[in-house]
């Protein structure tokens, strides 16, 4: 476990020491890991700070002026870039080529947000299990090996390269972060774009985003997971009003874990997984079928992409 006060002390010191005496620019998502990298850098470079939060429109409902909300007060800086990332992700089926092509845009959005505020870093919330999944094959986290090569800053910033996902939560405590923060659960950095299988559109974006709500509404107070979410499988046969539907399949995923690196399936409730199926077809017109994911990690990972 990590010693709290003294990785604060030495992770200010590291960011003061990496951005010298110029701004920097800093991924704010809202996650815990953003968080934390945003108050130590408050700390340590005070208003050179330049937190930047990206809509990609791929986001959870409400996400973006929620984050508006909490971040307020840090001079936070939102960037509207949902048309960007759509046509970056038109045509592409692959997973791997759906985190490349997120990553770059990010880095892009970043790089132009630098040239206009004058800096010259980039901070952003790597967590070791970041850089295990994506130098290990497992899948590139768009911060990591969703990465380009080329970017156009001076240094990338990460005082969180080294900790685990529950240490993070710990350092958070310490800082004094809301408890809100302290505890949100994890979303990935792609967004709901890893939770369409195939290509990503605005209208499968829709229909996950409201699922993922229903999901997020039932199992979250009641039942405490680690991550819980849904997914848009594809499509298959379905009867809605005595009317044929070619609709579409949603997947229903809960988990627990103590650090994201292996996780286990909350064995639900009947009543609560039949709940949760009929809101979903229930309130989402084009939806004709819900299924519960059972797979632990491995061999499965949390996510589906």
């Amino acid at each position: 476990m990590v010693d709290v006060q003294t990785f604060i002390e030495r992770a200010i010191l590291q960011i003061r020491k990496e951005a010298g005496n110029e701004k920097v620019v800093m991924a704010l998502s809202g996650g815990v890991d953003s968080s934390v990298c945003a108050a130590l850098a408050a700390r340590a470079i005070g208003d050179r700070l330049v937190p930047i939060y990206v809509d990609t429109g791929l986001m959870r409902k409400d996400e973006t002026r929620r984050i508006s909300e909490l971040f307020g007060e840090m001079n936070l800086h939102v960037v509207g870039a949902a048309d960007e990332f759509f046509a970056a992700l038109a045509g592409i089926t692959d997973p791997e080529a759906k985190r490349r092509a997120i990553g770059e845009k990010f880095i892009r959005v970043f790089e132009r947000e630098a040239e206009r505020t004058g800096a010259r870093h980039l901070l952003q919330g790597t967590i070791y299990p970041d850089r295990i999944e994506s130098e290990g094959g497992i899948k590139s986290h768009h911060n990591v090996g969703g990465m380009p090569l080329e970017i156009d800053f001076d240094r990338v910033i990460e005082p969180l390269a080294d900790l685990y996902k529950d240490e993070v939560r710990e350092v958070a405590g310490g800082l004094g972060l809301p408890v809100e923060i302290q505890h949100r659960m994890p979303f990935p950095g792609p967004g709901l774009a890893v939770r369409v299988l195939g290509e990503v559109t605005r209208e499968k974006i829709a229909i996950v985003r409201e699922a993922n709500a229903i999901v997020e509404n039932e199992l979250i107070e009641a039942f405490r997971p680690w991550q819980c979410f849904a997914a848009l499988l594809g499509q298959g046969t379905g009867v809605k009003g005595d009317v044929r539907l070619h609709g579409w399949i949603v997947a229903v995923r809960a988990v627990s874990s103590r650090d994201g690196m292996t996780a286990d399936p909350l064995l639900l409730p009947y009543d609560v997984l039949s709940r949760i199926e009929s809101r979903i077809t229930a309130e989402i017109p084009g939806v004709s079928r819900v299924v519960y994911d059972l797979t632990p990690k491995p061999p499965a990972t949390i996510e589906y992409e």
